[in-house]
C-alpha cells in the first residue's frame, strides 16, 4: 500500500486529515481519533503561534504530546488565514516580498515571514511542514494572480533555505510541501509549478479555490495533478533504477465533499483536509453510506446526509449507519441521538463527530485499497 514516511510512522495514502486548527479536533481527543481510524491531523501554525505560542508548545513536549495524538501532524502555514482576515477587514495589513504584515485593530504591526513560519513549525514539532504562500480568490485580476505567484515562489525558496538550516542545526530533516498558485490561469499555474519544481520540494499542494459554485472541481485541480505527476516522473527517472523515488505527495487543500475527494484521489491527490465532516457533525448533519462503491459523483447516490433534528428519528432504534464500526453506531440509536440533539446535550457533538470521522476514515481505506490494486496491476503489466 502506498504510504508517506514521517517521524511518527508511515502514513497510508490517500489520507484525510481532520482540521485540528488550534491543536484540537473539536469535541474529540487523540484517543477518539485513533479509535475511528484517523491516522493524521492538520494544525494551523499561525493560530498556534498566537495562542499558546510555538515556544510554549515546544516546552510542553511538542504538538503530539501537547494534544495527546501520536500520529503524523501536518502544520499548515497559516498564510491563508491571515490573508482572509486581511481581505475581510478584520485585520489591517498587506503582503510583500518580505511576507505578510498584519495588525489587529489598535494593536502593533507584526510580520509573518517565510523564515518565521518554518521556525514556528519546527518548534511545534510537526512531521510535515508547509511553505508560506499567497492565496488569491479566483475573481481577483491577473496582476493580483501574478503577484501571488511571485510571492509564493520567493517565499518558498526562503522556506526551504530555513528548513535546511534547521535540519543542519537539529539533525532532523522534516518534509516540506510547497503550494502551487496561479488562480484559473493555466499558464500561470504551469509557471508556478515549474519554478517550484526547480527549487525541489518533498511534496506539493493545490493552492487557491478548488471548487466551483456548483460544487464540482475547477479545471486547475486536474492541471496541478498532471503537472505534479510529470514532475514526479522526471524525479524518478533521475534516480538510480534500483532506487526509484516514491511519487511526490499531492495535497488537496480544503477538499472535503466525499465525491470531490474521490475525484481528486483518482487524479493523484493523496492528502486531504477539511472542516466539513466535523462542522457538519456539530450541526447535526451525519454522513451515511447508502451502498455501492465510492464514486466521483453522487448520482446514483452512494452517500447522503442524515439530519438528527428530523422528527422521524425520534423512535428509530437503528444505528446512524448499519454496519458502521464506530463507537457511536455500536452503542447509540438514532432515537437516542435525536433526543440528545433535541435537549441540546453537548454529548451529541462528540458522538456525531466520531461517526463522521469514521465515515471519512473508511472512505480512505477504500481509496487506499483501490490505489494499491491499481499499483499492483501497473507493476504486473509487461
Amino acid at each position: 500500500m502506498p504510504s508517506l514516511p514521517t517521524t511518527h510512522g508511515a502514513l497510508p495514502l490517500p489520507a484525510f486529515l481532520p482540521d485540528a486548527t488550534r491543536g484540537v479536533v473539536r469535541t474529540v481527543d487523540g484517543a477518539d481519533l485513533r479509535a475511528v481510524g484517523i491516522d493524521a491531523v492538520c494544525v494551523n501554525t499561525w493560530h498556534l503561534a498566537k495562542e499558546p505560542g510555538a515556544r510554549a508548545i515546544e516546552k510542553l513536549g511538542g504538538i503530539h504530546r501537547f494534544m495527546g495524538f501520536d500520529g503524523p501532524v501536518l502544520s499548515d502555514s497559516g498564510g491563508f488565514q491571515v490573508l482572509s482576515l486581511l481581505a475581510s477587514g478584520a485585520l489591517d495589513g498587506s503582503a510583500s516580498n518580505k511576507g505578510i504584515r498584519w495588525r489587529a485593530k489598535g494593536g502593533d504591526a507584526e510580520l509573518l515571514t517565510p523564515e518565521k513560519c518554518i521556525r514556528w513549525q519546527a518548534k511545534l514539532g510537526a512531521d510535515l511542514l508547509v511553505c508560506l504562500d499567497h492565496c488569491t480568490r479566483p475573481e481577483e485580476p491577473p496582476e493580483s494572480q501574478r503577484t501571488s505567484v511571485e510571492h509564493t515562489v520567493r517565499w518558498a525558496e526562503e522556506c526551504k533555505a530555513t528548513r535546511d538550516r534547521i535540519a543542519e542545526e537539529s539533525g532532523i530533516r522534516r518534509p516540506l510541501l510547497a503550494v502551487i498558485q496561479g488562480g484559473d490561469d493555466p499558464a500561470l499555474r504551469r509557471e508556478c509549478a515549474t519554478r517550484l519544481f526547480e527549487l525541489g520540494f518533498d511534496g506539493y499542494a493545490f493552492g487557491g479555490w478548488p471548487v466551483r459554485s456548483d460544487g464540482t472541481l475547477v479545471e486547475s485541480v486536474a492541471l496541478v495533478a498532471e503537472l505534479v505527476a510529470r514532475g514526479s516522473g522526471l524525479m524518478q527517472r533521475a534516480q538510480a533504477a534500483e532506487d526509484p523515488a516514491p511519487p511526490l505527495p499531492l495535497w488537496g487543500l480544503g477538499l472535503g465533499k466525499p465525491e470531490n475527494v474521490v475525484a481528486a484521489a483518482a487524479l493523484g491527490y493523496s492528502l486531504f483536509d477539511c472542516v466539513l465532516p466535523t462542522r457538519d457533525a456539530r450541526q447535526g448533519r451525519i454522513c451515511v453510506r447508502l451502498g455501492g462503491p465510492a464514486r466521483a459523483d453522487n448520482s446514483p447516490r452512494w452517500w447522503d446526509y442524515l439530519y438528527l433534528a428530523d422528527t422521524k428519528h425520534a423512535v428509530d432504534d437503528a444505528p446512524l449507519e448499519p454496519g458502521c464500526p464506530c463507537p457511536t453506531c455500536a452503542r447509540c440509536s438514532r432515537g437516542y441521538l435525536h433526543h440528545l440533539a433535541t435537549v441540546n446535550e453537548s454529548l451529541v457533538l462528540r458522538l456525531a463527530t466520531l461517526h463522521n470521522l469514521s465515515f471519512y476514515a473508511r472512505l480512505m481505506r477504500e481509496l487506499q485499497a483501490a490505489r494499491a490494486a491499481a499499483t499492483e496491476r501497473e507493476s504486473a503489466t509487461p
